[in-house]
């Protein structure tokens, strides 16, 4: 399944969704216009955790911020077009609820301490991994956990693929979140920690932040486990009974 959209309106304009959205665009193409070779971008930037936790060092002149703020810098960047554009499209869809929900400033404390999350866990998996660790996906794993918990039957229209035959369905976000969780659950239990891939455990670890922080992070008038809603219906009741 492949998440093209949801039918969840908002009331607040996302423009922290939309500025981390332009954030990653930004520093993705710096990424490609830097002039020395791309892997000393990833090692300066990336979190790699054995110099996180004190089991390595950069050489000389690679190293351009401390360890401990890669965990953030590590966020913005990305290992490519599909990682890039995959991220950003989950983002796009599932974020501007969850920021309507929170508020801006609290939607961008949580999205960070979700991502900071998500790299500890995989870090402390293998804290002497060399492997730098980029993308946003952590931190977005947190967006999704929360959404799961904030809005679990809203309608996400879905790109599902079977065998040969592709279709779109409208699928409830507690069928998409969840699968999309328990793939991340199993790849992650049977990843290997020493090989350069996907960072499995930091999208578990997110995940998790996302659904324990978010209690504390929604406004006081939001509730979780909110029943399903449309654009159209929230249009009509807005409108009123006069138009």
């Amino acid at each position: 399944m492949f998440p093209l959209s949801d039918d969840n309106p908002r009331e607040l304009m996302p423009v922290v969704t939309w500025s981390l959205i332009g954030a990653c665009v930004v520093v993705f193409l710096w990424q490609l216009s830097y002039g020395g070779p791309e892997g000393l971008v990833v090692f300066a930037y990336g979190m790699i955790p054995a110099r996180v936790f004190g089991h390595a060092e950069l050489a000389d002149g690679i190293a351009t911020v401390p360890a401990w703020l890669t965990v953030i810098t590590s966020m913005f960047m990305h290992g490519g077009w599909l990682h890039l554009g995959g991220n950003m499209l989950y983002l796009w869809i599932f974020g501007d609820n969850v920021e309507d929900s929170m508020g801006h400033a609290r939607f961008l404390v949580f999205y960070l301490l979700c991502g900071i999350a998500a790299a500890m866990t995989q870090g402390l998996i293998d804290p002497t991994s060399t492997i730098p660790m980029v993308g946003a996906s952590g931190a977005i794993s947190g967006v999704l956990g929360a959404y799961i918990l904030l809005h679990p039957q809203a309608t996400v229209r879905t790109l599902v693929f079977l065998g040969f035959f592709v279709t779109i369905v409208h699928v409830p976000a507690l069928i998409v979140l969840g699968v999309w969780f328990l793939l991340q659950f199993v790849s992650a239990a049977g990843s290997s920690t020493d090989a350069p891939g996907v960072a499995f455990w930091a999208h578990v670890g997110g995940f998790i932040a996302g659904m324990v922080l978010v209690p504390f992070f929604r406004r006081r008038e939001v509730g979780l486990l909110q029943g399903p809603r449309s654009r159209a219906f929230e249009l009509e009741r807005r409108r009123g009974p006069w138009g």
